[in-house]
């Protein structure tokens, strides 16, 4: 049965948790970083000990070195120390970049990630990938490494509206599709508002556990957890730089199907099942009816890090509850899934 990282504890009273974690540590200083939705939904639900408070703006444009610069800075200016704390209250981008720039703080300081979207306490604060975004490129500078605890907290999830719950429902349907058939017949027989958070948010994690930690350093297994993610981040990236930006979660879920087409292309899916598929995310997600071209895709597509000299490399469904790694995908494939788009959804 897969199980919850020894690192993470989900808990309604979040704030003892981390009382505890500092009575053990003994921090020298604390610092919390959050944005400006988090300063004021989530840090009043909270007691925390003494602690500078780091602010930044919301939003994945704003995951750059230029932000992590001025983390770094106040950091500095609250003479934190080796010896010090960071705790990330936040969703994806938090996580991400309070990850990295603790990580990289004075060589490395103890980290906390305290997520408060479902796509951050299901996926973003697992694993132990962090970074920042470069030129317009997703997550192209980063590391690995795991955060110091991670506090779950079901209650945070009641200050989301309906999208930015449905984002990060994306990634716990990329879990089951990933790894567990049995998972997505229990999806298919609840509507999106029906959903029981409480046992599904550690069942996300738990699928997810079980793949990094056969794979810390995706050099094989862990690349699975990227079905969806190479045209779902080629996509979100391209979106990012107009008027219409997309969350991650509804990139994602563009992603997955188009991905899934690409299974199906191959034999790979049957038709039954792809259509499955397919109208769970369309009745699930509003997306939008229009894709880039390859052509406007294909730059961001060649920076994707799972590539090797073949060319570009995909994970993709071979079956429900099934995925293969390392699958080099003709661009005549994937020009043919993206001209289809319209008539898929």
């Amino acid at each position: 049965m897969d199980q919850l990282p020894s690192y993470v504890t989900v808990s309604d009273q979040p704030s003892d948790v981390l009382g505890t974690l500092v009575e053990k540590w003994k921090p020298d200083h604390v610092a919390v970083l959050v944005d400006e939705n988090t300063k004021r939904c989530c840090i009043p639900l909270l007691s925390i000990p003494e602690h500078t408070l780091v602010e930044i703006k919301s939003g994945e444009e704003n995951k750059t070195l230029r932000t992590c610069e001025s983390v770094w800075t106040a950091l500095t200016a609250g003479k934190l120390t080796r010896k010090s704390l960071l705790i990330n209250l936040g969703g994806g981008v938090i996580g991400d970049l309070g990850g990295f720039a603790a990580s990289t703080f004075k060589r490395g300081i103890k980290f906390v990630n305290m997520p408060t979207t479902l796509l951050s306490q299901v996926d973003a604060s697992i694993g132990g990938k962090l970074g920042v975004d470069f030129n317009d490129l997703k997550n192209h500078i980063g590391l690995f490494q795991d955060p110091d605890h991670v506090i779950v907290n079901p209650k945070f999830l009641e200050t989301l509206d309906s999208r930015e719950m449905k984002s990060g429902y994306g990634e716990v349907i990329k879990h089951t599709l990933i790894s567990d058939r049995d998972q997505w017949s229990r999806l298919l027989k609840s509507s999106f508002e029906d959903q029981d958070w409480n046992s599904l948010v550690p069942k996300s994690i738990a699928i997810k556990n079980r793949v990094v930690t056969a794979d810390p350093t995706e050099n094989g297994l862990r690349k699975i957890l990227n079905f969806g993610h190479t045209l779902g981040h080629a996509i979100e990236s391209y979106f990012m730089k107009t008027p219409n930006k997309l969350l991650h979660g509804e990139a994602i879920s563009i992603g997955m199907v188009l991905e899934s087409h690409l299974s199906l292309q191959k034999e790979w899916l049957s038709q039954a099942d792809f259509a499955q598929i397919r109208d769970f995310i369309v009745s699930n997600f509003t997306i939008p009816t229009a894709l880039p071209t390859l052509e406007e895709l294909i730059n961001y597509l060649l920076q994707d890090k799972k590539n090797d000299s073949r060319g570009i490399n995909f994970s993709l469904l071979n079956g429900i509850g099934n995925c293969e790694y390392d699958v080099n995908v003709s661009l005549a494939m994937v020009k043919k899934s993206l001209s289809a788009y319209q008539e898929l959804i």
